[in-house]
């Protein structure tokens, strides 16, 4: 059991480099094209930031193991809001400044109903998945019209510290997009593989492995750029980060990988799913009514999460 957990620890540290060199290549490479460092942040820094997610859930849908893919996603989702974003108001109070994020909010809380509709029967087809990708289109495209008509001056300065700069070359973007991309691989197939052999050692299901162990590892590159955040007193972008992957976690990992190979997740209960859903819709009136996440709040989602932890976890 002890080498198992060594494989995984492993492979979240080869899931979190592989990840900065994949933002850092495809950072640069957009600034060198001409994108400002907000479009950056909200499309490629967001993104990036999830590409763990999105190769351990597409590996395991290659795999036959829906319950693991789906379980990441879900369990991902309600890691964000349960603990980074907890967490991040426990270090620093957040008050909000980009409107963007007050629409964004509900949009999260509409795309997880959406998910507990697709999952209602336990699958996720091609055509499914293929409706959640067309969604992501739609909320990029989306996103940044309405980011350059409201972001503020102090906003976009806030997104552009957090971008990587420019390299010196194409080349090395290449390198770098090319390198964390095959690290990445070879992190989740690590991950999957010993998180299956984990669980089957416990005696639990390969849901409560995916939506606990492995959504909270896969989630590492957003903890790390949230509390970052909080440090700097960047509320914007701390909230950005967690309400964007949880809407990308839905649209485009889900989406991507039941179009590679159909799910099917039986073990995922819909309990879950609506767990999700609650802590998606803890979050808009926080943000609609005082525009902060206090810390009281933060304590309150936090003991949320434990609370479900230990509701899942077999005693």
């Amino acid at each position: 059991m002890l080498t198992y957990w060594l494989w995984i620890i492993a492979s979240l540290v080869l899931l979190y480099f592989g990840a900065e060199g994949l933002v850092r290549g495809s950072s640069s490479l957009a600034l060198r094209l001409g994108l400002t460092p907000l479009v950056v942040g909200l499309t490629v820094v967001a993104m990036g930031t999830s590409m763990p997610e999105v190769m351990v859930s597409v590996k395991a849908a290659l795999a036959g193991r829906g319950d693991l893919a789906v379980g990441n996603v879900v369990g991902s989702n309600i890691f964000n809001i349960g603990v980074i974003l907890a967490l991040t108001a426990l270090l620093s109070p957040m008050k909000v400044q980009f409107q963007l994020i007050k629409i964004d909010a509900p949009i999260m809380v509409a795309v997880s109903l959406g998910l507990v509709a697709i999952l209602w029967d336990g699958a996720v087809g091609r055509l499914a998945g293929a409706a959640l990708f067309g969604g992501l289109i739609v909320y990029i495209a989306g996103n940044i019209w309405l980011a350059r008509r409201t972001a503020t001056k102090q906003v976009e300065n806030e997104y552009a510290e957090g971008v990587p700069a420019r390299s010196g070359s194409l080349l090395l973007d290449g390198l770098f997009i090319l390198g964390g991309l095959g690290i990445l691989v070879i992190g989740a197939r690590l991950l999957t593989d010993n998180s299956v052999a984990l669980a089957r050692s416990f005696g639990v299901s390969e849901a409560v492995i995916g939506l606990t162990i492995v959504a909270a590892g896969t989630s590492v590159p957003e903890l790390a750029a949230s509390i970052v955040a909080a440090m700097k007193k960047e509320p914007d972008i701390a909230l950005g980060n967690v309400i964007g992957s949880n809407i990308f976690n839905i649209l485009g990992i889900l989406g991507i990988a039941s179009m590679v190979a159909p799910i099917t997740a039986p073990e995922i209960r819909h309990f879950d799913l609506w767990t999700m859903v609650a802590f998606a819709a803890a979050l808009v009136p926080m943000l609609w009514t005082g525009l902060r996440v206090s810390r009281a709040e933060g304590a309150a989602l936090f003991a949320a999460y434990c609370g479900y932890v230990y509701f899942l976890w077999p005693k």
